[in-house]
Formats: structure tokens, C-alpha cells, sequence
């Protein structure tokens, strides 16, 4: 988990620069509602998703994760798909800000990477998330919601904070130490591999009901297998069987590329918005600011995020 810390509101011309209009009416009455709600940034805008589609995030996209416990506070999640573009990821940040202006208060806010969520933004889905490969650039802007020919395949591996995401339709993708679900429209297969653990097992089953009732309205047929029981349907899409890798043990966290840290430069002085990478050697000089532009610093995953406004901007 990381925290986005932010202590100025974005002004107009800041947003002009972010091709990100402030506009009237971005979040209806009903984001001051106590509970659970969800964003999606689509063309710079944020769109309010069904309570249906709540825990189900395309991986190149980035979201806006509201939860609020009235006078117990409030926390505000800024949810970032591995592949979402970087005009994506700032907009989800200055639509933050704006909805903190528009509910009057001050959230937490939170920076959650797909795959690197807190066990906090985990346990607001009881139900486990799930991750959909492709995003509103790239079509996909509703879940599948009849019984039409679908081909996904989803892999569900944890322990406590157990997560669905979407793999190769190939046994390649799979191993005995995880459960998989085969999601086939009509019909929805749950396998359960040799060694999988007892929270992946019992996951599974929910997210297979999961995707039943809230993509296929409950018309779905749901087959439970275990490894070694594949039904005729399964063999049929993936072909036979071959020999399964053996369980992946859970990786040790580690940094890499993803998580180092990173300076743009948001400039307009051409006429058009630009975003420039400064330099992703840590630590920055201050040298590298310029009065008349705006920066932002990225500290990727385990890092957080700051938005620097020059004096002249």
C-alpha cells in the first residue's frame, strides 16, 4: 500500500495543462452515501460502476475506490492497473482531488497496484478481486452480462488476500499448486489442483458463483472438478492434459523497475500538455524544478506520489 500525500487543490490551469477540464457534476449525491463505491476513469472522466461489477478491475485501466464509515472516516483508493497509461494514472489523481472537494472532506488516500494491494483494500471485496485483461482504450468497457460463447481463464492463487487474474487460455497456465476457473459463458468450470491450499479452494467456489450471479445473471451451470477429473468441455477448449508444472511457492516482495522512483514534468508551453520523464535516479536536485511548470514524483509501488506546483503556474 502506499499513501498519496497532497496539500494544494489542482487549479484550472493546472487541469487545462492535464487536457482535464474541471467539469460540473463529476460525482453525483450519491458519493456522500456511507458504503462502497467505485470510479472507473474513462477519457479523463469518472464513471460510477454497477455495485455488481465492485472487486472486478481491468488490468489497463485505473479506478477510484471510495469507502465511507461516516464519522468513523473515510478512505480513498486510487486503484492503478498494471497496463493503464500514464494519462490514466494522473487523472485517476486529480480526480481524487476533486472528489474530495465535492464530499467536503478529507479521506486517506491510498495508491493500490494490482497485485501489490493493502490487505486493507483487500478485505473491502470479501469476495476476492478479479483481474480482467484490457481496458476502455482498448474496448472493454462492460463485463459480459448473457450467456454468449465466452473463453476466459482466471487463476486464483493466495492465502489471505486471494486474487482472480486473468491468464492464457492454455494449460501453460496452469499447476497444481492453485485453483483456476474456466469461464465458458454457459458454462463455469471451478478446477482445483493437487496442491493447492485450503483458502484457494474455498475461494474458488465464490468466485465462480461470483461470476454466475453478476455476469450471467444466474443462467450459468457451475462444475466443481478436482485435478485429474477435467469434464469433456474443458478438454475441448484447451485439449488434453499434459503434465502439470508442480506448485509455485509463494515469491518473496522484491523491488524491480516497477517500483523505482520517477520525476515528469507537466508542461504547456508549447500549447499542448506534455508529459516529460525528468529522471528516474533518486535522489532528485532541486535544480531539476522549473518555476512555470508543474512536476509530479513517483515513487511506483512502494512509494508515494507528489504533485509539485511552480510559483508561476
Amino acid at each position: 500500500m502506499c499513501m498519496i500525500l497532497r496539500h494544494t487543490q489542482p487549479t484550472e490551469k493546472t487541469a487545462r495543462m492535464l487536457h482535464f477540464p474541471v467539469v460540473p457534476g463529476q460525482f453525483g449525491p450519491g458519493a456522500r452515501e456511507l458504503g462502497l463505491k467505485a470510479w472507473r476513469v474513462e477519457k479523463m472522466k469518472a464513471v460510477l460502476l454497477d455495485p455488481s461489477d465492485l472487486g472486478a478491475f481491468f488490468n489497463g485501466d485505473s479506478y477510484l475506490v471510495l469507502s465511507n464509515r461516516g464519522d468513523e472516516g473515510a478512505d480513498l483508493h486510487m486503484w492503478i492497473g498494471e497496463k493503464s497509461t500514464r494519462d490514466e494514472q494522473v487523472a485517476c489523481a486529480m480526480l481524487a482531488t476533486q472528489l474530495d472537494h465535492f464530499l467536503g472532506v478529507d479521506p486517506v488516500h491510498h495508491r493500490q497496484i494490482q497485485g501489490y494491494e493493502s490487505p486493507e483494500f483487500m478485505n473491502l471485496f470479501p469476495r476476492g478481486v478479479t483481474y480482467k485483461v484490457g481496458g476502455v482504450e482498448s474496448g472493454f468497457r462492460k463485463t459480459q452480462t448473457d450467456s454468449a460463447p465466452v473463453q476466459r481463464l482466471y487463476q486464483i492463487k493466495g492465502k489471505r488476500n486471494i486474487r482472480a487474474k486473468q491468464v492464457e487460455m492454455s494449460w501453460d497456465s496452469f499447476n497444481k499448486g492453485d485453483c483456476f476457473i474456466l469461464d465458458l459463458g454457459e458454462t463455469i468450470v471451478s478446477w482445483i489442483g493437487s496442491q493447492a491450499n485450503m483458502f484457494e479452494k474455498q475461494k474458488v467456489r465464490e468466485i465462480a458463483l461470483l461470476i454466475r450471479d453478476t455476469e450471467r445473471h444466474g443462467k450459468a451451470h457451475i462444475t466443481h472438478v478436482s485435478e485429474g477429473e477435467e469434464p469433456p468441455e474443458m478438454l475441448q477448449v484447451l485439449g488434453p492434459m499434459p503434465k502439470l508444472k508442480e506448485s509455485i511457492p509463494e515469491e518473496d516482495t522484491q523491488a524491480d523497475i516497477s517500483n523505482s522512483a520517477s520525476l515528469y514534468k507537466v508542461s504547456d508551453a508549447t500549447g499542448t500538455m506534455t508529459l516529460t520523464k525528468v529522471s528516474e535516479k533518486s535522489p532528485f536536485g532541486k535544480d531539476l524544478l522549473i518555476r512555470d511548470d508543474c512536476f509530479i514524483l513517483d515513487n511506483g509501488t512502494n512509494g508515494k506520489i507528489f504533485v509539485w506546483k511552480g510559483e508561476h503556474n
